[in-house]
């Protein structure tokens, strides 16, 4: 009781703007959002920025992926690079909730998590989450829809060599036979509408890969909401 009265007072303080450094009781402040969270066009199932009116980008259309949709609140760039940093990767796991409320503001999000019966985070490796402490997909997921959240339906089964460095066939070959389905509960997947929620996304063989495995247990539609995009192309 002590420890939930603390944080609710904690919650109450004034604190600064991550970006703009405003003295405001949010770590996001409505302005920066405005400026630095606009929506615009990107790929319906990739989130890929575009331009000139196209629904889908030329790897999309050329190798369509597993995903019926695929929605992004902002570019992985200034300034929220930085803030997804200081969640992901400095243990502040408190970021979680103005991040999530980013992501629910963005177009499309909310009509796909009311219609949705699964949100399934994006799973961790056990190494990584002991090294992490929290997966931040969950922290995430629950904070968009905590009733249909199911953190152990989508496993990770193999522990993966880091992303960031490998080309897009690489990171495809990389995550090969890295996501199953918990056997005992795999039936809860067929004929579901499914929501895949992750942090980033860079060239999507993670959540391809991971969706993939949902389309072969019956999945009837999978939509990915992805907080982050590179906004440079990278082949899928």
């Amino acid at each position: 009781m002590l420890r939930r009265g603390l944080a609710s007072l904690l919650s109450r303080l004034p604190s600064q703007c991550a970006v703009c450094h405003s003295w405001q009781d949010q770590p996001l402040c409505e302005a920066c959002i405005q400026r630095f969270a606009q929506p615009q066009p990107r790929c319906r199932t990739c989130a890929l920025p575009l331009t000139g009116g196209a629904l889908q980008c030329g790897a999309c259309l050329r190798h369509p992926p597993p995903l019926d949709a695929c929605l992004c609140a902002v570019d992985y760039a200034y300034p929220w690079a930085d803030c997804i940093a200081r969640f992901k990767f400095r243990a502040q796991p408190g970021w979680a909730g103005a991040l999530a409320e980013l992501l629910r503001h963005t177009p499309w999000v909310e009509p796909a998590l009311e219609r949705c019966t699964l949100v399934l985070p994006m799973p961790l490796s056990a190494p990584r989450l002991r090294q992490r402490g929290f997966n931040q997909a969950l922290e995430l997921a629950r904070r968009l829809a905590p009733d249909k959240t199911d953190a152990r339906l989508l496993l990770r089964i193999r522990d993966t060599a880091p992303q960031l460095d490998l080309s897009a066939a690489q990171r495809r070959h990389n995550v090969r036979g890295a996501f199953a389905l918990e056997p005992l509960r795999a039936g809860r997947v067929r004929g579901a509408d499914a929501v895949l929620v992750d942090d980033v996304m860079t060239s999507g063989a993670s959540l391809f890969a991971a969706a993939e495995v949902l389309r072969a247990a019956g999945a009837a539609r999978l939509t990915a909401l992805v907080l982050a995009r590179t906004p440079t192309p990278v082949e899928h």
